[in-house]
């Protein structure tokens, strides 16, 4: 059997690339909206959403990262083939999704893959429900939250400015979108890299590295934080392109209302330990605010597109998990 440190090392790695993934097809969620009312450009954007990936790892606590390492499958059941296998599944299909650009959920990917591996590697008892089922109801959940938040805010803001020259309502929001976009950010950072934190953590107490207490190393917090601030410096056009201007015409106002609204839901989650898919959120936020115009301002095949993409991702990464199991096991064995 392969040693366990250097099996560790590989986990590490893997993550670390999920992570690197999970900034690239996230960068979208914090920064579609103010490329597409063109309040920045696309490298002043990432680079903004970037710092404050980075600066949340200062802000919050570590709620998420211990709901993902210690809150759906049972610590003693985890293998590190189980979160290597499960690691696999969610890659293939945050960088397919990122190539092809379509915006998915790398929480529910690296969800979905930690737990179609541990299914088959530890049986369905290892499974803790009572904290996978709030994941799965923040499927729903969140990007409704985000719509129906966005739809009533944008209202609000929209009633408070409508007697306002245009003119004036674009420059005021779009020295307003610099601060939600921002904040958006930071929530981005915090509940999406934790998820990273989460299973780096869970491995190294797989293999022995912990002792018997899971905790979060602070250097897995940095590493984390550092990994998907690169990724977003590098997030894919084609994403970003997707969200900020297939679903609905934007300007800042909008673009305002919409980070505004997934900031809170997505903070908010963050502070209860759900780990929740930023993309949802924002998508959902896009779409409420669209809402606001009339139904047909949403392009509602585009926003089928997505809303299969997210139905589809944990059972297809789950699949690409139990697969991995089935043939990680018998090589590492047999090494």
């Amino acid at each position: 059997m392969l040693d366990p440190f250097l099996l560790v090392v590989i986990g590490i790695i893997l993550a670390l690339v999920f992570d690197f993934g999970n900034g690239l097809n996230d960068a979208a969620n914090a920064i579609s909206t103010i490329v597409a009312t063109r309040v920045l450009s696309l490298r002043m954007a990432v680079l903004l959403s970037a710092f404050f990936n980075f600066i949340a790892a200062f802000v919050f606590s570590v709620a998420v990262a211990k709901t993902i390492g210690k809150g759906l499958v049972n610590l003693e059941a985890v293998t590190v083939t189980i979160v290597l296998a499960g690691l696999i599944g969610s890659i293939a299909w945050v960088y397919f999704s990122s190539y092809i650009g379509l915006p998915v959920s790398a929480s529910h990917a690296l969800i979905g893959g930690f737990l179609g591996s541990a299914l088959i590697g530890a049986g369905f008892n290892s499974l803790i429900l009572s904290g996978i089922l709030p994941v799965f109801a923040f499927i729903f959940v969140a990007p409704f939250l985000g719509a129906i938040g966005s739809f009533l805010f944008s209202s609000l803001v929209s009633r408070l400015v409508k007697n306002q020259p245009p003119g004036k309502i674009n420059n005021w929001f779009k020295k307003l979108q610099l601060i939600s976009v921002s904040v958006y950010s930071l929530g981005h950072g915090t509940n999406d890299a934790q998820k990273t934190m989460g299973i780096i953590s869970l491995m190294l107490f797989s293999g022995g590295f912990l002792g018997t207490q899971f905790d979060i190393p602070w250097w897995v917090i940095i590493i984390s934080h550092t990994t998907i601030a690169l990724g977003t410096i590098a997030g894919g056009w084609k994403v970003v392109k997707t969200m900020g201007t297939k679903i609905t015409k934007l300007r800042p106002i909008n673009g305002f209302c919409a980070e505004t609204a997934g900031a809170g839901v997505v903070i908010g989650s963050s502070l209860f330990g759900i780990p929740v898919s930023t993309t949802h959120v924002i998508s959902g936020s896009i779409i409420g605010v669209g809402l606001t115009k009339r139904l047909s301002a949403v392009r509602w095949g585009i926003a089928r597109n997505i809303i299969w993409a997210w139905i589809l991702t944990i059972p297809v990464t789950a699949f690409i998990g139990a697969l991995s199991y089935l043939i990680l096991n018998p090589v590492i064995n047999f090494l």
